[in-house]
C-alpha cells in the first residue's frame, strides 16, 4: 500500500535540536508507585530542579548509580512528568533486566539519594502535525505516555506498545482522541518484531500522521523498514530509535 502521494498536500514537520545546559543534579526519593507489575515510577525532588527543562516527550537524563564493583553506572531515562515549582520528577523504571540502574530502583527508598544528569537536549516537532502514530516496547512507554498526556484538544494520537500480558497494560488521561493497541510477548522474544509486526500492520495510518518509533533496535529497524519500503511513508514524516540493543549494554541506535 503506498501511502506517499497522499502526505503531498502536507508541509512537512521539523525536528528542531534545542540544545541545554548540563550539570548534575542531587535529588532524593520523595514517591515510589508501581503502575504495572512490570513498570516502577520513582519521583524525586530537590532544588536542583528549579530550571529543570525537557522540552520533548522522549528527552533523557543520564541516571548515575554505583555499580558492584563501586565505579560509576549511567543509564538513560526518559522525563516522565515535572514540576519546577514543585522541585518534583518521575521517572519510569522498566523492570525487564538486572542491569546496575534497574536494581537500585527496586530497592529504592523514600530518602534515597540519586544523581542525574542532562537532558543535554530536546527534539522537539514542529509544523502540520495533527495526527501521531506512536510505537514502542516497555522501554518506550514513558516516552509515549507522556506524549499522550502532553497533547492538546484537536490532536488525534494511535499507540501501539509490546508488552508481556494484559497486565502491563497502563491507561493515560489526555484532551486528544486517543486509541490503543497492545501486542503481547514475552521478555525474551523483546528482540523479535514479529509481535509488534503485526498489531502494526493492522493498524491504518492517515495522510499527514508523523510515524514514531522507539524498541529494541531490531525491532526499530524492521518497522521502520516496514513503514519507508512497504508503505511509502517519507522519511520526513519518520522518527526512530533503537533505544536498546540486545546483549549490549548502556547502547543504543539511531535511524536516518
Amino acid at each position: 500500500m503506498d501511502i506517499s502521494l497522499n502526505y503531498s498536500q502536507f508541509s512537512p514537520p521539523r525536528i528542531e535540536r534545542v540544545r541545554h545546559e548540563t550539570r548534575r543534579r542531587f535529588l532524593v526519593v520523595s514517591g515510589i508507585e508501581r503502575i504495572t507489575p512490570g513498570m516502577l515510577r520513582i519521583t524525586l525532588s530537590g532544588d536542583d530542579l528549579a530550571d529543570f527543562v525537557s522540552l520533548g516527550a522522549d528527552d533523557h537524563v543520564k541516571v548515575f548509580v554505583k555499580g558492584a564493583d563501586g565505579s560509576e553506572e549511567r543509564r538513560d531515562y526518559t522525563p516522565r512528568r515535572y514540576d519546577n515549582d514543585a522541585r518534583l520528577l518521575a521517572l519510569d523504571f522498566a523492570l525487564h533486566e538486572a542491569g546496575p540502574v534497574t536494581a537500585w530502583a527496586m530497592n529504592a527508598k523514600v530518602g534515597d539519594p540519586l544523581e542525574i544528569g542532562g537532558p543535554r537536549g530536546s527534539a522537539v516537532l514542529s509544523g502540520d502535525v495533527g495526527r501521531l502514530l506512536l510505537i514502542g516496547d516497555e522501554t518506550a512507554l514513558p516516552a509515549i505516555g507522556r506524549r499522550i498526556e502532553e497533547a492538546k484538544s484537536g490532536h488525534e494520537i494511535t499507540s501501539i506498545a509490546a508488552v508481556t500480558g494484559p497486565e502491563e497494560r497502563q491507561t493515560f488521561r489526555t484532551e486528544a482522541t486517543l486509541s490503543t493497541h497492545w501486542a503481547y510477548r514475552p521478555l525474551e522474544q523483546a528482540s523479535d518484531p514479529k509481535a509488534l509486526l503485526s498489531v502494526v500492520r493492522s493498524v491504518a495510518i492517515e495522510p499527514g500522521t508523523f510515524v514514531w518509533i522507539a524498541a529494541e533496535a531490531a525491532v526499530t529497524r524492521a518497522i521502520r523498514a516496514h513503514f519507508v519500503e512497504e508503505r511509502g511513508l517519507p522519511l520526513n514524516w519518520l522518527k526512530a530509535s533503537g533505544y536498546w540493543v540486545k546483549g549490549k549494554a548502556d547502547s543504543t541506535e539511531k535511524f536516518e
